[in-house]
């Protein structure tokens, strides 16, 4: 049988409001659109809805600026309380310019404006959505709660979307990730000729959450949930394997 994937988005999620259970959530969806995990599926969750959950939501007239939100305000045009949420995810500026906030999030990975987003997020234009605190642990217990729910050993993946630095558009990307491995090293197995491979690692969760966005987008599809069937990589990684060492980072 050839290799192949199956990749489906879960259809008849909610709207997530703070405090829901969104591994319950998930079942439910999963059992009305008569779909059942197996073991070793991965399910893909944006991070949106986990957030929600979470009640990461802030209301801008609850934020005031200091200094430095003020300036790098003035130098990129954004709205000094979003900069101050900004700098507060964050750990270090790496870019600013007009339009163009670039920052090492405190979770370790270089994002604009810390993922701090509007997009999807009920309320009026003062509302913003931070990103999870603690992807990996989230991913970790909607795992063990799907677990107990359905019987099924699954992976869980916290996706977001980021841009790259010398290519135009967006990717999927796993802030969070539980039982898959997050990179896979593949130094040391042989190509079609048998040379060992000297240099490939692959950033495993973040093609599964890429190959997910294709189906859950960004806008007004509704779709935040994605399965995957047919992976076969053993491991149980974090998001935070990504990262690379900042002694490693070429463009910092």
């Amino acid at each position: 049988m050839p290799n192949s994937l199956q990749i489906t988005a879960i259809p008849g999620l909610p709207l997530v409001q703070p405090g829901d259970d969104v591994a319950t959530l998930i079942a439910t969806a999963l059992a009305e659109a008569s779909l059942a995990l197996q073991d070793a599926d991965v399910l893909v969750v944006t991070s949106k809805i986990v957030s929600k959950a979470e009640g990461r939501r802030v209301d801008l007239r609850t934020i005031t600026p200091g200094d430095e939100a003020q300036k790098l305000a003035t130098t990129t045009g954004k709205d000094p309380r979003v900069v101050e949420l900004v700098l507060r995810e964050s750990v270090e500026v790496s870019r600013a310019r007009l339009g163009v906030l670039i920052v090492r999030h405190r979770l370790g990975f270089v994002s604009a404006n810390a993922g701090i987003d509007q997009s999807n997020v009920a309320g009026d234009d003062e509302t913003v959505l931070l990103l999870p605190s603690d992807p990996d642990a989230s991913a970790a217990a909607i795992r063990a709660r799907l677990h107990a729910l359905t019987g099924a050993q699954v992976g869980i993946i916290i996706s977001d979307s980021h841009g790259r630095a010398w290519r135009v558009g967006n990717l999927g990307v796993a802030i969070g990730v539980s039982g898959l491995p997050a990179v896979r090293d593949l130094r040391g197995q042989p190509d079609l000729f048998g040379r060992a491979l000297q240099i490939s690692i692959q950033g495993y969760a973040d093609m599964i959450a890429s190959a997910a966005g294709l189906l859950s987008g960004e806008a007004n599809e509704g779709l935040p949930v994605v399965l995957v069937r047919g992976l076969t990589a053993p491991g149980d990684g974090h998001a935070s394997d990504i990262n690379r060492a900042i002694e490693f980072d070429l463009y910092r």
